[in-house]
């Protein structure tokens, strides 16, 4: 029982990871309709940040404790790099899908020589301040408290996110323009400003989620790719465009991750696609997608 308590806690510390890149590409796609491969890259800049963050704030004399607070500072800050990239994909919002997924699968092979170039080839990590928090344990059963952290952070972004979407005035603006981007126009609403807020959210989201992941493993090149291909799969399963789907995707393929590499980890891609193909065949929209009409 501990031993199956402990694989779950991790596939759902794995899927609260998860569920913050999931829900930046939902909101980038339900807002922009625009497929964003670059989430990848997001993820993994806020890793290799993070790590530079924390070591440089450790070498200063901030205190151990505090690693939790660098890491998401150090992922709200990678926000600035959202408006720049927004303006680039200003060019191809109107054309087809296959333009925005050459340039932002670009912005991904860009990424990995910015990475190269800046941290090198070989995967850097903070593992060592992993326990920083200490870990709670029950006869066999232990768990670090910085799972827990970050599983509570994972659950209040996505009640905050929620509240903001269906609560207050500038959510209700971004559903309308999400459901009619004319007719916001025609309302005075600044369908540009209104985008570039949305993708700076999305980016925002995917580095913290890279930020917090370091401490339980290395940032590497491969990483961004990796987690491309874990994302499109939470947004199959859960359904393009939806949050709630965002969170159920995330979770099944979380546990999927954490019992396939304790039982036999060649399976976990394996599994992960079969749900994938199975999903596809009885619901194609996703489990809470909008099916067509």
């Amino acid at each position: 029982m501990a031993a199956f308590a402990n694989i779950l806690l991790g596939g759902v510390f794995h899927a609260a990871v998860l569920f913050l890149v999931a829900a930046g590409l939902q909101l980038i796609f339900g807002v922009q309709k625009i497929l964003n491969l670059a989430c990848g890259s997001f993820y993994a800049l806020g890793a290799y940040f993070g790590i530079t963050f924390v070591s440089l704030a450790l070498q200063f004399g901030v205190p151990a404790w505090a690693l939790l607070p660098l890491l998401i500072l150090a992922g709200l800050s990678l926000g600035l790099i959202g408006p720049p990239i927004e303006r680039m994909l200003r060019t191809v919002y109107d054309r087809d899908e296959s333009f925005q997924l050459l340039l932002t699968f670009a912005l991904l092979l860009m990424f990995q020589d910015v990475f190269r170039f800046l941290w090198g080839a070989n995967p850097l990590s903070i593992e060592a301040n992993y326990l920083v928090y200490g870990k709670v344990t029950s006869g066999d059963f232990t768990v670090p408290v910085y799972n827990l952290l970050v599983i509570a952070a994972a659950i209040m972004i996505a009640a905050g996110l929620g509240a903001f979407l269906q609560k207050t005035n500038y959510g209700r603006v971004l559903r309308a323009t999400a459901e009619n981007r004319a007719m916001a126009e025609a309302l005075g609403v600044d369908v540009s400003r209104v985008y570039a807020a949305v993708f700076t959210a999305g980016t925002v989201l995917g580095t913290v989620a890279g930020a917090l992941v370091v401490p339980t493993a290395a940032a590497s090149l491969d990483m961004a790719v990796d987690l491309v291909v874990e994302a499109f799969a939470v947004v199959v399963i859960g359904g393009l465009g939806s949050m709630p789907g965002a969170l159920a995707g995330a979770l099944i393929v979380g546990l999927i991750h954490a019992f396939a590499i304790v039982v036999y980890p060649e399976l976990e891609l394996l599994a992960t696609y079969l749900i994938v193909i199975g999903v596809l065949l009885l619901r194609p929209a996703g489990l809470f997608g909008k099916q067509a009409t």
